[in-house]
């Protein structure tokens, strides 16, 4: 196979992968070893074998071989075992998109496709939240919550956010200080997103793409300090306006959540039976009883389930629906400050590199990055794949996108 034909292989492979998240986990995951397997195949053969004394890849590894050992303590270690050792892929996947950025200099038609693919899902979204179901018939059953082509599950902004700031990034590179057309489109498309967003009825996803863009337009040096002020606030007042503006999206905002703290009457009943609250004193309690290790990856469903009439506080679910309680339940002290500590390192120590380049979709997957460890907000659990898919793919872009961090 010469050059061009794996360049077109390997480019539609990336291409689906947005499409292959709708469609499905396991569609998803045949897509992700096809990658791994092309790239690692062409690695061999290139024998391009120096990233593996690159610092990042390291410690990665070193990740993986502490989710390795989170195995063994864990409650459950069948439970856990399939979520652990399936991090690998991952991995291979950070490495084979470093390779891409590293041999491919043109990732053109990946950005583009996915730029429809995503287009795509936000119009199917306004249908949806206009016609009361997608162009699928999906939508019905959750009420005015959008879903779009997930059918039965509201994660379509969570979705949105994972994909949009790269397209986002990968815009703005193009821009130059002559080319206002495409300033003016990229801001058109992020208020076209966030009202989206705002629409779906997701809350958290809605105020992480408000705080995405705001540090996106924030730091990207390659507008004036005015026309970041200026887009900033016309977003916010965007945002606003929307949720304003809609009787069912005031009711899940300011009903559920500003009017029951602000008023002294309704708050002790707040705190009390706010499904949220629950799962953060929940996830608290496990942490609480696991305070080292904690129960291990995965098993937090196992603690609540099997002792959720024996233990204060519980409250039976898959996870904490709380990044930090998440990490703290099932990982302990020790293992949330390893984790963690690797994981925000290897994003902020090339932030500065990021900004001095004004390489903006460096900015746009670190804006990504930024917002699904915001405290107290909800979020899904980290290492489910849907979650910690869109993850790694924009910290690999991350890395990979800028010649001073690409591993290769």
């Amino acid at each position: 196979m010469n050059k061009e034909a794996k360049y077109k292989l390997i480019t539609f492979l990336f291409s689906i992968i947005p499409i292959t998240m709708i469609i499905g986990q396991a569609v998803s995951l045949i897509n992700i070893i096809l990658i791994s397997v092309f790239i690692i195949i062409e690695i061999a053969r290139s024998k391009e074998f120096n990233f593996l004394n690159n610092a990042s890849f390291i410690l990665l590894i070193t990740i993986y071989f502490y989710l390795l050992f989170n195995t063994l303590i864990s409650l459950d270690s069948g439970i856990s075992l399939l979520r652990n050792f399936g991090f690998l892929r991952f991995i291979f996947l950070f490495v084979a998109i470093n390779y891409f950025f590293y041999i491919y200099k043109n990732q053109n038609p990946l950005f583009k496709i996915w730029s429809v693919v995503i287009l795509i899902v936000i119009v199917d979204s306004f249908i949806e939240y206009i016609f009361g179901k997608n162009i699928l018939g999906f939508g019905e059953e959750y009420g005015e919550r959008i879903v779009s082509f997930f059918k039965d599950e509201p994660i379509v902004a969570g979705y949105l956010n994972g994909f949009f700031f790269l397209i986002l990034g990968y815009l703005f590179n193009s821009k130059n200080s002559e080319n206002n057309k495409i300033f003016v489109a990229c801001i058109i498309l992020s208020l076209v997103f966030l009202i989206c967003i705002s629409l779906t009825g997701e809350r958290s996803n809605t105020i992480k793409a408000v705080m995405g863009l705001s540090i996106f337009f924030f730091l990207n040096n390659k507008l004036k300090i005015k026309h970041r002020v200026i887009t900033l606030i016309f977003m916010i007042v965007t945002v606003v306006t929307i949720i304003s503006s809609s009787d069912y999206l005031k009711n899940r905002y300011y009903d559920h959540i500003i009017y029951p703290i602000i008023n002294e009457d309704n708050r002790e009943k707040f705190l009390n039976n706010n499904i949220y609250i629950k799962h953060y004193k929940s996830g608290y309690a496990v942490y609480r009883n696991y305070p080292m290790f904690g129960v291990g990856n995965k098993n937090y469903r196992i603690e609540t389930n099997n002792n959720r009439f024996t233990k204060k506080d519980y409250f039976p679910d898959t996870h904490p629906h709380q990044i930090y309680l998440e990490f703290l339940s099932e990982h302990g002290l020790i293992g949330t400050l390893f984790l963690l500590s690797i994981i925000f390192f290897l994003i902020f120590r090339n932030i500065k590199s990021c900004i001095i380049s004004k390489n903006s979709l460096q900015l746009g997957a670190f804006s990504f990055l930024v917002i699904n460890f915001v405290p107290i907000l909800p979020s899904g659990a980290f290492f489910s794949d849907f979650n910690i898919t869109l993850f790694f793919l924009n910290f690999s872009i991350f890395l990979a996108c800028n010649p001073s961090s690409n591993i290769f």
